[in-house]
Parts: structure tokens; sequence; C-alpha cells
């Protein structure tokens, strides 16, 4: 029976995966209560997000379903989450590459939230990457990607 090589299996999520699981020790975080019908954009989206984010590269999430992450503080995304409570009609947004984004400050980070899409996106910058919405747009061509 023919082996076919390692690499050639793994799906693009998987190569991430792989390549994540070294160094740097997993991060702990709490399953997102997806709304329904976002599974299948948020596999999409696995699929397609990059290997690097604000120069920070991905590391592992448990649980793997959780999220992603990249560097040390973490920049943290989550896909499914709930529209934020604290968006308004009149609510300042930031455009980046055609998607909008809603940003809340916290002490050490800021949280921006995806705004108008079929599903919603949240990803946490620590404040050690400012300006903070620099990440987003390593994140925004994958969302595109991805649809939604």
């Amino acid at each position: 029976m023919p082996r076919r090589p390692l690499l050639g299996s793994l799906t693009a999520a998987g190569l991430l995966l792989a390549t994540a699981s070294c160094g740097t020790p997993a991060l702990e975080l709490d399953p997102v209560t997806a709304s329904p019908g976002t599974g299948d954009y948020c596999a999409r989206l696995d699929e397609v997000l990059p290997a690097a984010v604000a120069g920070q590269p991905l590391r592992r999430v448990e649980p793997a379903s959780a999220g992603h992450a990249w560097g040390d503080p973490a920049i943290v995304l989550r896909c499914g989450v709930a529209e934020p409570a604290a968006l308004r009609p009149d609510s300042r947004l930031a455009d980046v590459d055609g998607i909008g984004w809603f940003d809340q400050e916290r002490q050490d980070a800021i949280v921006f939230t995806t705004v108008g899409r079929e599903v919603d996106v949240e990803v946490t910058v620590p404040g050690d990457y400012a300006p903070e919405a620099d990440a987003l747009a390593d994140l925004s061509s994958a969302l595109e990607r991805a649809g939604g």
C-alpha cells in the first residue's frame, strides 16, 4: 500500500495548527456559544486565516474550537460571537478593507467586533500592538475570502 506524505494530507487549518503547536504554550479560552448557522462560515474562516497577525505567529488554543490566537500576549479571534451589547445605531465604526468594525476599549486591550455581517467575529488586540487596528488589516481579507 503506497504511503501518502504527511504534509499532503493536512488541510490548511491542520497545517496552521501543526505549526502553532511548537514553542508558546496553548492559550486556554472559554468556548464560544455560537449562534445557530455560524458553523459553516467559521469553518471556512478557519481554512483561510493567516499564519501571522501583526507580525506574531499563530499559537495553539485549547479547546481548538474556541478560537485562534497569535503572539504573546495573544491577539485572539473568536468566530460566531453575539453582537456587542454596547453597539448602537449611531456607534462609530471603523472600515478596514471593506469590513466594518465596532471597537470597545478595555484596560489593556481593544475588542473589535465585525458589524453588518452574517456571522460576527471578535478580535481582541492587546495594547502591546498599538495601533491595535493594524492587526485588523491582516484579518479582514481572510474574513472576505470566507464570505458571509
